[in-house]
């Protein structure tokens, strides 16, 4: 290392409190030329150095700053702040729907192509809970993400009342999440508390992937459904 380089080592151990003690012998092989070391304020030994003799080479004291730059630059920024862990995600509930729901509810069942506002969905959402066929929502927090609507028939030909699963629906964003079956389940429980014997379930043809999840649910086909508009 050139005498230049030496001074520019010597400044950068002066920046960190330091001195630059360099060899006195100028003869190449002899006891410690060539070699440095580094000393403290008050001339106590810091680094490269056994007694009064020089033991470490240029290059050497150069990585010894360079990684006592780097500590001094650590120790110099303040403390992370610890950080808070990320609540956990909202579980999914299932409860019956509410009169302040009807907004809520249009957008999902808008996914079924039904024509829908908010007033008509009001209007009925209160004959059907004055009738006791309140449907029932799935929630994730405060908002409402699912719907399945429930009927309970009594008919002539059977000696039991029939539930109906009326319509179905998961907003896009939380499918696959199991809101579908939680809100299958909790409409068979209903069902099942009103004395039914047979759940039905009505589903256009073109709802392939629906059909595949009712039989996944142990529904089966049973019949062909016929529709005339008046």
């Amino acid at each position: 290392m050139s005498d230049a380089d030496l001074d520019a080592l010597a400044d950068s151990a002066r920046n960190r409190g330091l001195k630059l003690v360099r060899s006195r012998i100028r003869t190449p092989g002899k006891g410690d030329y060539g070699k440095v070391g580094l000393t403290d304020g008050a001339g106590k030994a810091v680094f490269g150095m056994d007694g009064k003799t020089l033991t470490a080479a240029p290059d050497e004291v150069e990585a010894y700053l360079r990684n006592l730059g780097a500590s001094d630059w650590g120790a110099s920024l303040p403390p992370e702040k610890p950080q808070k862990p990320a609540p956990p995600p909202p579980k999914p509930k299932i409860r019956t729907a509410k009169a302040g729901d009807s907004a809520a509810l249009v957008p999902l069942m808008r996914l079924l192509n039904h024509d829908v506002d908010e007033a008509g969905t009001r209007k009925r959402l209160a004959t059907l809970t004055r009738e006791g066929d309140v449907p029932l929502v799935a929630t994730l927090g405060d908002r409402i993400v699912g719907l399945c609507g429930v009927q309970v028939s009594t008919m002539i030909q059977r000696p039991k009342p029939v539930g109906r699963i009326i319509i179905l629906v998961v907003d896009e964003d939380v499918r696959g999440q199991s809101l579908g079956r939680l809100l299958i389940e909790a409409a068979e429980a209903h069902f099942r508390k009103a004395g039914c014997g047979i759940i039905e379930v009505t589903s256009r043809d073109e709802y392939v992937k629906a059909h595949a999840f009712y039989r996944h649910m142990g529904y089966e086909r049973t019949s062909m459904r016929f529709a005339k508009e008046l």
